[in-house]
């Protein structure tokens, strides 16, 4: 059988003890390396679990999946994904391919960050459709992610903004010579992030549009989410490119329409409070 095991958010700890026996006893267990990142290594996860892990990047998962699934209808193999296995269109992929060499697999759920962000205070069910921000470079910097932002600020909707990772990437000079060298780990911050919306902002009004989203736009920041240094901040989207979150993974929220609780829970974790008592957050409310 192929198991997909959700890890959670924060360390080796976090995996379900359902998880953790299914792993004790599986053949091979492989790690998927890329969409997510734990605050612990590989090697804290081995000694946690009494298990060698086999790492499996993007191009493993998605071009040698064949692989991962080798043997499965005789033995059990494990797939180890931070947060919620179906965090990540890739693995619905993976269950597709095992059901049709009939393979049969089984589902251990986690937390997950679509709704571990209910730790700043905004209630999970106000959210609208979830947006992926990338990291922009000279001659790309694609706009649709925020099209879906002000969909979901028109409607009242929270929107979850999930922050590039770029863990095992080639550059293009090295892809267009077919050479396999890769990219130092990046991973995108709520500053980077607040500053491409901000650039957005700026893009539309010169195009003559008066954008929903706003410079005095209520956001939240969260770094780190299930982990022990966890860290929220709230504020305009001005003040989140520059507030300091420290380490990653970051994720953003831009907020929509607010129950009179949601912003006492978010006056929590303030960078000014005085945010919350402008004309942006009465409309808000």
């Amino acid at each position: 059988m192929l198991y997909l095991i959700g890890l959670g958010l924060g360390d080796a700890k976090d995996i379900t003890v359902k998880g953790l026996e299914i792993v004790k006893h599986c053949r091979r267990v492989y790690l998927e390396a890329y969409t997510s990142v734990l605050t612990v290594g590989k090697e804290a996860l081995e000694e946690f679990y009494g298990r060698e892990l086999i790492l499996a990047d993007r191009e493993t998962v998605e071009q040698e999946a064949d692989n991962i699934l080798k043997d499965a209808d005789f033995c059990d193999v494990a797939f180890l994904v931070v947060g919620d296995p179906f965090g990540a269109t890739t693995h619905s992929d993976l269950v597709l391919r095992a059901v049709k060499l009939g393979i049969p697999y089984r589902v251990i759920h986690n937390a997950s960050i679509m709704n571990a962000v209910g730790c700043c205070g905004l209630q999970l069910y106000n959210f609208g459709e979830t947006v992926s921000v990338v990291f922009w470079t000279d001659t790309w910097k694609p706009e649709s992610f925020f099209d879906k932002i002000q969909k979901n600020k028109q409607n009242g909707m929270h929107t979850l903004c999930l922050l590039d990772i770029k863990v095992k990437e080639q550059s293009l000079e090295n892809l267009m010579k077919g050479k396999k060298i890769y990219e130092s780990p990046r991973y995108m911050s709520v500053n980077q992030a607040a500053e491409q919306l901000l650039a957005i902002v700026q893009n539309r009004r010169i195009q003559g549009e008066e954008p929903e989203v706003t410079e005095n736009t209520l956001c939240v920041g969260l770094a780190r989410v299930g982990a022990m240094d966890q860290k929220i901040a709230s504020g305009t989207l001005q003040q989140m490119s520059t507030v300091e979150l420290g380490g990653p993974l970051h994720s953003m929220i831009i907020a929509g329409n607010m129950h009179p609780l949601e912003i006492d829970m978010l006056k929590l974790f303030a960078v000014d409070e005085s945010s919350f008592g402008d004309n942006e957050c009465q409309r808000n409310t």
